[in-house]
């Protein structure tokens, strides 16, 4: 079911129960999701298997059961007026029978080809948007038919890949043979590898009418596949290089007749070639920092397509850096468990703290951000430096 004009109201009167939005997946998105929906006045209703999940542990219900259970999605559908996801990797099938009933942002179909990299890569080029030379690999055949200027290159599962899981690096065929053995020979994509110069991402949001607004365009610093910085705006873009991503990534969006967040990563060679690199159908890790440094947050943007209120463009009143807290941070270097030192990052200036209220700590695993806002870019990127050092995360 597409969504319409209709729009869902918070509540009717005073001590009415509020309408509820519901959301696939109890994860750190779900969890900024849900805080949003109940500062507006809404219900939140989170679909999680994890008895701690995030999102669930704070909203109104939580369903615990598996993404495809009969009984959880018809739960979902008595108690919500609207859904949303917060990963990618909801089955698409159970957004499917959810949005027979219901209105869901984003649909379906769109969830699917964003959670297939070979569909991804095809619909940018559908939508006239480059992208990094690429094969597709399911078939010994292609295997034996992938093209040398392709390597040396990157190995990605077509599916289920995320945070640099499903990749390897290849720079010969015999490598390659390897590393598609090592995966289980699933259905692949071999990219080129190339020289970057930055990443970049655009997080828009679309509602019914078409209607699309975006967040001031974030940098982005990964390491080891994760994403570990990100400054907003991005620093140095020119203004052409600027309005080739906005309009890109709208492009994609308005190919997919998209409802909902997303957003599309960029790839900047040296040169100044813009290419997409993928799409998240959901809010993303680099733009929490709007939480603190914009009028109206991703997730409040998320809220307001759900619900046919309306979208504004978000203004950025603070400069921006924000640094991904993994698990490895509650560990000494000799591996025992610490506590950081909250107190003195949040005697730095313009530091916000979001722990995400996960039951424990392990390395590569996202617990929570912190944000750093300032007057200027040159102060949030002093004192995020300052912060790192108190942390223990090596300088950017």
């Amino acid at each position: 079911m597409s969504l319409h004009k209709t729009i869902l109201p918070a509540a009717t009167a005073v001590g009415a129960q509020s309408t509820t939005l519901g959301v696939m997946g109890g994860g750190q998105l779900g969890r900024m999701f849900v805080q949003a929906a109940q500062r507006m006045g809404y219900f939140t209703a989170v679909l999680d298997p994890d008895v701690a999940s995030p999102a669930g542990l704070i909203s109104h219900v939580h369903v615990q059961t598996d993404y495809l259970d009969e009984q959880g999605l018809a739960q979902m559908l008595k108690r919500c007026a609207a859904i949303t996801i917060e990963f990618e990797n909801v089955p698409s099938g159970a957004l499917y029978t959810l949005g027979a009933h219901l209105p869901t942002a984003p649909g379906s179909e769109s969830v699917a080809v964003c959670q297939d990299r070979a569909r991804e890569k095809r619909h940018f080029n559908e939508c006239a948007v480059a992208c990094a030379p690429y094969a597709v690999i399911e078939t010994a055949e292609q295997l034996a038919a992938a093209p040398e200027a392709l390597l040396p290159g990157i190995l990605k599962t077509a599916r289920l890949g995320y945070d640099g899981k499903g990749q390897a690096r290849v720079a010969t065929r015999e490598q390659l043979v390897a590393a598609w053995a090592a995966l289980k020979q699933q259905p692949c994509v071999l990219e080129q590898w190339l020289p970057l110069a930055l990443e970049l991402s655009v997080i828009l949001a679309r509602d019914a009418d078409g209607l699309t607004v975006a967040l001031p365009i974030q940098h982005n610093l990964h390491r080891d596949g994760i994403l570990a910085v990100t400054t907003a705006p991005a620093p140095g873009l020119c203004d052409a290089l600027a309005a080739n991503a906005f309009a890109a990534a709208g492009r994609i969006a308005e190919g997919l007749l998209y409802v909902g967040v997303l957003c599309v990563e960029f790839f900047v060679l040296a040169d100044g070639t813009l290419l997409a690199n993928e799409m998240a159908p959901r809010p993303h890790n680099s733009g929490h920092h709007s939480l603190d440094s914009c009028d109206v947050s991703q997730f409040e943007l998320q809220v307001r397509c759900m619900t046919g209120l309306p979208l504004v463009a978000p203004r950025q009143h603070s400069a921006a850096v924000m640094l991904n807290l993994l698990g490895d941070l509650w560990f000494d270097a000799d591996g025992h468990e610490r506590t950081p030192d909250w107190a003195r990052v949040l005697a730095l200036p313009g530091a916000h703290l979001h722990l995400y209220g996960k039951s424990s700590a392990r390395r590569g695993r996202k617990m929570g951000h912190l944000s750093l806002t300032a007057a200027t870019p040159e102060a949030a990127q002093a004192t995020a430096l300052q912060a790192a050092r108190v942390l223990g995360i090596a300088p950017f």
